[in-house]
C-alpha cells in the first residue's frame, strides 16, 4: 500500500477499533465485519463489497507488526498538518526554485520504487543530492485472509478442499498486464522505467513521479477493455487448498501466491487460511496424542478383557490387565496424530466405568453375593484413603 494512502486513511476508524487496541481484538472484530460484508452474502450489494474491501485492507496492515508500526509512524508525522497543504488536497511545500510540488506524489513515487521510506526521501530532497533513478517495480497485491471449518478427523489427517473467495484477481482477458490481449505495455521513455524524474537545483537533489506514466515506469497504450488497464479484476474463483495432516484448531496456513492480484502482472500476495476443527464425539487430542475414552464394567476391569478401541484409520484391540483401575490411560505406540516432522502420535485410552442404572433382581442378588464375599476377604476400597 502507498503511504500517501496511509495518511488518508483511519484503519482504526474503519474498524471501529481504538489506535491501543491488541492484534487479537483486530483480528476478532475484523472477522465479524468481514463475514457481514462478505459478496457471498450480499450478492449485487456494491456498497457491501467496497464495505468488506475496506475491513479487509485495514486488517491486513493492522494485524502486521512492521506495517502497523509504518502506519502509525506516517499517520503520526502528518497528523496535524505539519507540512502544510499541497495543491489538490496532498501535503506539500514548494521546492528550491519556488515551484510548489506535492508532497503526496514522493509517497507515491515510493510505492512504485520498491517501497523506499519516508527517511529516503527527505534524505535525497534535502541535501544528499539527486541519485540514479532504481527501475520501477509493480507494487505486489495485498495479503487475503478467509476461514475454513474442518471435521476432527479431517484435520488430523489431512485434506484436499475447494475453498472459494471473492477478491481481486488478476484479470483474465490480458492475464494481469493491463494490455489489450496481442499488446503489450512500453517502457516509459521520459524516465527509462524507474517511475520517477531526477533533477538537481543548486545544493538540492529532488524526484518527482514520472508525469508521464504516472510514477508506473510503463506505458500502456492500448488498456484492456475488461479491467481498464489496471491488470485486476474482482472475481469469485474457486482453489484446491491442502490442508496438512495434524492441524490444529485456529492454525493459520500460508498459501503463497493466492492473495490478491498485484497491478499489471506484479506478483501477488500471499493467502492465509485459518482453520477451525470441530469437535468430535469419540476422539480428542493431546499434542500429537489421539485420545479416547471407552466405557467399561466393573468386572471387566477386575478379571480384565480386550477392547475394541477406534483410530483415525480402522480399529485396534488393546489388552486391559486384571485388576485395572477405573481412570486408568492405556497407551498404543505410533497410532495418534500425524507429527509435522514424520511419525505418529500415540493413542490414549482412557477406561471409564458404567454404572448400571438399573438391575434385575438376579443382578441385585448376584451383587450382594460379591459384597457378601468381598468384605469377608478383607477388601476395604476405603483403607488407604485420607478422609477415612
Amino acid at each position: 500500500m502507498a503511504q500517501r494512502e496511509w495518511v488518508e486513511k483511519d484503519f482504526y476508524k474503519e474498524l471501529g477499533v481504538s489506535p491501543d487496541a491488541s492484534i487479537d481484538e483486530i483480528k476478532r472484530v475484523a472477522r465479524k465485519l468481514q463475514a457481514k460484508y462478505h459478496p457471498d452474502r450480499n450478492p449485487g450489494d456494491k456498497a457491501a463489497e467496497e464495505r468488506y474491501k475496506a475491513v479487509t485492507e485495514a486488517k491486513a496492515v493492522l494485524t502486521d507488526e512492521a506495517k502497523r508500526k509504518e502506519y502509525d509512524e506516517t499517520r503520526r508525522l502528518f497528523a496535524n498538518g505539519g507540512f502544510g497543504r499541497g495543491r489538490f488536497g496532498g501535503f506539500g511545500g514548494f521546492g528550491a526554485d519556488g515551484v510548489e510540488f506535492n508532497l503526496s506524489d514522493l509517497f507515491d513515487a515510493a510505492s512504485q520504487t520498491g517501497g523506499a521510506n519516508i527517511g529516503d526521501l527527505f534524505g535525497g530532497l534535502f541535501g544528499r543530492g539527486a541519485q540514479q533513478p532504481r527501475p520501477s517495480r509493480p507494487r505486489r497485491g495485498n495479503d487475503l485472509e478467509t476461514e475454513t471449518e474442518l471435521s476432527f478427523v479431517e484435520a488430523a489427517k489431512g485434506v484436499m478442499m475447494p475453498l472459494r473467495l471473492t477478491s481481486p484477481a488478476p484479470c483474465t482477458n490480458c492475464h494481469g498486464s493491463g494490455a489489450r490481449p496481442g499488446t503489450s505495455p512500453r517502457v516509459c521513455r521520459y524516465c527509462n522505467g524507474a517511475g520517477v524524474i531526477s533533477r538537481n537545483q543548486g545544493a538540492f537533489g529532488f524526484s518527482e513521479p514520472c508525469t508521464e506514466c504516472r510514477g508506473s515506469g510503463s506505458i500502456i497504450e492500448h488498456p484492456c477493455q475488461e479491467c481498464k488497464g489496471t491488470g485486476v479484476a474482482t472475481r469469485t474463483r474457486t482453489i484446491n487448498v491442502r490442508i496438512p495432516p495434524g492441524v490444529e484448531d485456529g492454525q493459520r496456513i500460508r498459501l503463497p501466491g493466492q492473495g490478491e492480484a498485484g497491478l499489471r502482472g506484479a506478483p501477488s500476495g500471499d493467502l492465509y487460511v485459518t482453520v477451525h476443527v470441530r469437535p468430535d464425539k469419540v476422539f480428542g487430542r493431546d499434542g500429537d496424542n489421539l485420545t479416547v475414552t471407552v466405557p467399561v464394567s466393573f468386572h471387566e476391569l477386575a478379571l480384565g478383557t480386550t477392547l475394541t478401541v477406534p483410530t483415525l484409520d480402522g480399529k485396534v484391540r488393546v489388552r486391559v490387565p486384571r485388576g485395572t483401575a477405573d481412570g486408568r490411560i492405556l497407551r498404543v505406540r505410533g497410532r495418534g496424530i500425524p507429527k509435522r516432522n514424520g511419525g505418529y502420535g500415540d493413542l490414549l485410552v482412557t477406561v471409564k466405568v458404567a454404572v448400571p442404572q438399573n438391575l434385575s433382581p438376579e443382578a441385585v442378588e448376584a451383587l450382594e453375593a460379591y459384597a457378601k464375599a468381598e468384605r469377608a476377604s478383607g477388601f476395604d476400597p476405603r483403607a488407604n484413603w485420607a478422609g477415612a
